[in-house]
Protein backbone atom coordinates (compact mmCIF):
# COMPACT_ATOMS: atom_id res chain seq x y z
CA UNK A 1 0.00 0.00 0.00
CA UNK A 2 1.65 3.25 -0.84
CA UNK A 3 0.12 6.91 -1.40
CA UNK A 4 -0.36 6.48 -4.79
CA UNK A 5 -2.72 3.37 -3.86
CA UNK A 6 -4.75 5.61 -1.48
CA UNK A 7 -7.86 7.10 -2.19
CA UNK A 8 -7.77 10.62 -1.20
CA UNK A 9 -10.30 10.32 1.76
CA UNK A 10 -7.95 8.05 3.46
CA UNK A 11 -5.07 10.87 2.61
CA UNK A 12 -7.18 13.32 4.58
CA UNK A 13 -7.68 11.05 7.46
CA UNK A 14 -4.04 10.64 7.69
CA UNK A 15 -3.42 14.11 7.78
CA UNK A 16 -6.47 14.62 10.53
CA UNK A 17 -5.05 11.31 12.43
CA UNK A 18 -1.14 13.63 12.55
CA UNK A 19 -2.64 16.58 13.59
CA UNK A 20 -4.58 14.95 16.16
CA UNK A 21 -1.88 13.68 17.38
CA UNK A 22 0.35 16.57 17.49
CA UNK A 23 -2.44 18.75 19.05
CA UNK A 24 -2.69 15.52 21.89
CA UNK A 25 0.96 15.48 22.60
CA UNK A 26 0.46 20.01 22.70
CA UNK A 27 -2.62 19.69 24.88
CA UNK A 28 -1.02 17.12 27.66
CA UNK A 29 2.34 19.36 27.71
CA UNK A 30 0.35 22.62 28.58
CA UNK A 31 -1.90 20.57 31.59
CA UNK A 32 1.59 18.95 32.45
CA UNK A 33 3.57 21.97 32.55
CA UNK A 34 0.92 24.45 33.37
CA UNK A 35 2.36 26.78 31.39
CA UNK A 36 1.30 28.14 27.63
CA UNK A 37 4.02 28.14 25.58
CA UNK A 38 5.54 31.73 25.22
CA UNK A 39 4.69 31.89 21.04
CA UNK A 40 1.00 30.96 21.99
CA UNK A 41 1.03 33.84 24.41
CA UNK A 42 2.69 36.45 21.98
CA UNK A 43 0.11 35.88 19.00
CA UNK A 44 -3.07 34.56 20.99
CA UNK A 45 -3.55 37.04 23.14
CA UNK A 46 -5.39 35.31 25.66
CA UNK A 47 -7.64 37.20 28.50
CA UNK A 48 -6.35 36.67 31.93
CA UNK A 49 -9.29 34.61 33.32
CA UNK A 50 -7.39 31.92 30.38
CA UNK A 51 -3.99 32.65 31.15
CA UNK A 52 -5.04 31.58 34.43
CA UNK A 53 -5.70 27.92 33.38
CA UNK A 54 -3.74 25.98 31.59
CA UNK A 55 -4.34 23.06 32.88
CA UNK A 56 -8.20 23.31 31.64
CA UNK A 57 -7.46 24.65 28.20
CA UNK A 58 -4.70 22.09 27.74
CA UNK A 59 -6.83 19.07 29.21
CA UNK A 60 -9.54 19.89 26.79
CA UNK A 61 -7.31 19.68 24.37
CA UNK A 62 -5.99 16.74 24.79
CA UNK A 63 -9.23 15.34 25.65
CA UNK A 64 -10.84 16.44 22.12
CA UNK A 65 -7.51 15.37 19.94
CA UNK A 66 -7.81 12.13 21.70
CA UNK A 67 -11.32 11.90 20.71
CA UNK A 68 -10.32 12.42 17.02
CA UNK A 69 -7.91 10.43 16.91
CA UNK A 70 -9.35 7.67 17.82
CA UNK A 71 -12.59 8.22 15.67
CA UNK A 72 -9.73 7.86 12.95
CA UNK A 73 -8.39 4.86 13.74
CA UNK A 74 -10.74 2.20 12.56
CA UNK A 75 -10.50 3.78 9.13
CA UNK A 76 -6.47 3.95 8.95
CA UNK A 77 -6.13 0.50 10.69
CA UNK A 78 -7.57 -2.73 9.76
CA UNK A 79 -9.98 -3.97 12.32
CA UNK A 80 -12.94 -5.89 12.74
CA UNK A 81 -16.36 -3.94 12.81
CA UNK A 82 -17.32 -4.71 16.39
CA UNK A 83 -13.78 -3.31 17.19
CA UNK A 84 -14.55 -0.15 15.09
CA UNK A 85 -17.52 0.52 16.49
CA UNK A 86 -16.15 0.07 20.22
CA UNK A 87 -13.77 2.99 19.87
CA UNK A 88 -16.26 5.15 17.86
CA UNK A 89 -18.15 4.66 21.08
CA UNK A 90 -14.94 5.75 23.18
CA UNK A 91 -14.25 8.38 21.04
CA UNK A 92 -17.90 10.08 21.54
CA UNK A 93 -17.47 9.45 25.65
CA UNK A 94 -14.09 11.30 25.37
CA UNK A 95 -15.79 14.39 23.32
CA UNK A 96 -18.48 14.73 26.21
CA UNK A 97 -15.78 14.11 28.49
CA UNK A 98 -13.52 17.31 27.11
CA UNK A 99 -17.07 19.31 27.27
CA UNK A 100 -17.64 18.58 30.87
CA UNK A 101 -13.89 19.09 31.47
CA UNK A 102 -14.20 22.74 29.19
CA UNK A 103 -17.69 23.80 30.30
CA UNK A 104 -17.49 22.73 33.90
CA UNK A 105 -14.05 23.49 34.75
CA UNK A 106 -14.98 27.37 34.55
CA UNK A 107 -14.90 28.92 38.03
Amino acid sequence: MSLSDMDPLSVVRLVLAAVSFFLLVFGVRVAVSRRFPRAWLRFAHPTKSQRSQPVRIGGGIALVNASLLIQQAPFLIPMPFMLGAALFGVALLLAVAAVGWIVLGRE
